[in-house]
């Protein structure tokens, strides 16, 4: 017997689970979802949180946005990475991270209306998890996934109320596995994992002590600590990481995943943190402690009929890089507008194939570039002496070579710059973090080439309306002088249109087409004496078409066909590009 019925079942609160909830009920879909434990995340986990992800949670509304800015460490105190022997002891180098940079800071702001900010997973989890709940989501905690079964029009799962011990069946149009690392969705739908799990081995220690004389005048999320044994598992070297400035740090220290996982007690705990800080009196007040493991591992696969995965399901990978939470946001955009629309009847399920199709080399390319990123250390124990054991006398001796005044001392200095500033590829990569184009069914280019990167693609974000790419951000006005970012002009569950002056017969396209497939179709005409103008002229820059040209955007603010001109018949050329999209 079936206990509840709803057209999309989520597995998992996380920031995967919890931020398709909150899409879904914004899109106005029924959803469940579920959580096997009591209550949301009790660690920090996650935190980086990078522009685009802000960019969702604006989607959502700019409450959810400004709710996030409020809990979080801003951008200013993100600051420059430190490469120490110990908080308290000789610095050996940093650099400016996370958009910090003053060249670094101007591509930031000019490529969205949002801010990189740190916002642990125990502030980010809760956000979107309320936000679901309140717009219509339906949660139930303590319910733990057991297994699942697809029919033709729909998916039967069974689960367990840990609370009464009893089974519950929850029958579903669609099924959502964020179900983590350890994806039971995954393992039991046989969607194929690339890769390998627990490759290295790593601790966390939480804890709480006043650490402000120390780190205070040298603001940064992030410590990197060079012991012996640094280069031992873990995610590169050691690393002591600020959670909240800064009374609240969470320690990270590798060990040999060969050996069994080390017992971390209030003793041993206190020691690594008096270790790491370099300061032997040092008292702490210890949160929580926990081992886990370095994965390496992607699914080559993220759905199968009516079942998908997303999230650490899909994509195991270290902390390098601060992409876990960021791309899981992600997926989720990518997923729920489809998913809405093929609920609603405005698609065909074809749509739907294209989540594996657009999010499947996004998983590869994070897990590549977040395991290469703990490789980029090595290059830094190359330049002190700190490879090949651990004896202390001697790594010391090599460590204290790069204060001399021959030549080579000079050149292990070099070499120790050089490597340090390498690490912008894990620690500046805003690239990796918005250069994401879409190639799918879901994007008609009509044979548009692709723009060549001008710049190194990893560290550079290229703006383009080139089909499959993200709309790129310009700042527009309107009558009273208000400014809104073209990504405020577009999303929100809808398709949107935006042209210029000579451009209005698409906007009578738009709505031609839009009543007869049964969709909301928006448009905006920007120019001048228009509810939008270009004062700048930013988007008459960025918009790579002319005035009577149009830009399609789907509602995650990918674009997914443009025209350079007015056509012949803005209806036909319409119609064929939705219905191509829509998979009618």
């Amino acid at each position: 017997m079936v206990d509840i019925t709803t057209d999309v079942l989520i597995i998992g609160t996380g920031p995967a689970g919890s931020s398709s909830a909150a899409l879904l009920s914004n899109y106005g879909i029924e959803n469940v979802v579920i959580n096997r434990y009591s209550w949301l995340a009790n660690t920090p986990r996650a935190h980086i949180t990078n522009q685009r992800t802000m960019e969702v949670l604006r989607d959502l509304g700019k409450d959810v946005e400004q709710e996030a800015y409020l809990f979080a460490t801003e951008q200013e105190l993100m600051g420059e990475n430190v490469f120490c022997e110990s908080l308290a002891g000789e610095e050996i180098g940093r650099m400016k991270s996370w958009g910090t940079h003053p060249l670094s800071k101007a591509e930031h702001l000019m490529s969205s209306p949002t801010l990189m900010n740190d916002l642990p997973q125990t502030f980010m989890e809760p956000l979107l998890f309320k936000t679901a709940c309140s717009r219509g989501t339906k949660a139930r905690m303590s319910t733990q996934y057991l297994s699942h079964m697809q029919e033709d029009d729909g998916v039967t799962t069974t689960c367990l109320d840990r609370m009464t011990g009893k089974e519950l069946i929850i029958r579903s149009k669609y099924l959502i596995g964020a179900d983590g690392g350890n994806s039971l969705v995954a393992e039991h739908e046989n969607l194929p994992i690339a890769g390998k799990m627990g490759v290295g081995g790593s601790m966390n220690i939480l804890f709480k002590a006043d650490l402000s004389k120390y780190v205070a005048h040298r603001p940064s999320v992030l410590y990197w600590v060079m012991q012996p044994g640094a280069d031992v598992g873990g995610i590169g070297m050691g690393l002591v990481r600020m959670i909240r400035p800064w009374n609240e740090w969470l320690i990270v220290w590798g060990y040999d995943i060969n050996e069994p996982a080390p017992v971390v007690d209030q003793k041993m705990a206190t020691d690594v943190a008096r270790q790491l800080v370099g300061d032997p009196e040092l008292e702490i007040e210890l949160l929580s402690a926990n081992t886990w493991t370095v994965n390496d591992a992607y699914a080559e696969q993220l759905s199968s009929g009516r079942v998908f995965i997303m999230g650490d399901a899909a994509h195991r990978h270290p902390p390098s890089n601060g992409l876990g939470s960021n791309t899981s946001i992600q997926d989720s955009f990518n997923l729920c507008w489809k998913l809405a629309s093929v609920l609603k009847g405005q698609a065909g399920e074809g749509l739907l194939d294209s989540y594996d199709t657009e999010r499947a080399p996004i998983a590869k390319q994070i897990v590549t570039r977040a395991n290469q990123s703990i490789g980029e250390f090595g290059p830094i124990f190359e330049a002190l002496g700190m490879t090949g054991g651990s004896d202390i006398d001697n790594i010391k001796a090599n460590m204290d070579a790069r204060c001399g005044a021959d030549d080579q001392a000079e050149a292990q200095r070099s070499a120790l710059n050089a490597a340090i500033a390498f690490k912008k590829y894990e620690f500046d990569a805003h690239g990796v973090e918005m250069n994401q184009r879409y190639r799918s069914d879901a994007i008609v280019t009509d044979d548009q080439d692709e723009p060549a990167f001008t710049k190194d693609a990893e560290l550079h974000y290229q703006p383009t309306t080139w089909p499959g790419a993200r709309i790129p951000h310009a700042w527009v006005f309107d009558a009273i002088g208000g400014k809104h970012s073209t990504l405020d002009l577009v999303g929100g569950g809808k398709f949107t249109l935006l042209t210029g002056l000579g451009g209005e017969a698409w906007v009578e396209a738009a709505n031609t087409v839009g009543d007869a497939l049964g969709i909301e179709i928006a448009s905006h005409v920007i120019g001048p004496r228009q509810a939008f103008v270009d004062h700048t002229g930013d988007w008459a820059r960025e918009r790579e078409v002319s005035d009577t040209g149009c830009v399609l955007v789907r509602p995650d603010q990918h674009v997914c066909w443009r025209s350079d001109a007015l056509s012949d018949d803005p209806s036909a050329d319409l119609t064929r590009v939705m219905s191509a999209i829509l998979a009618l």
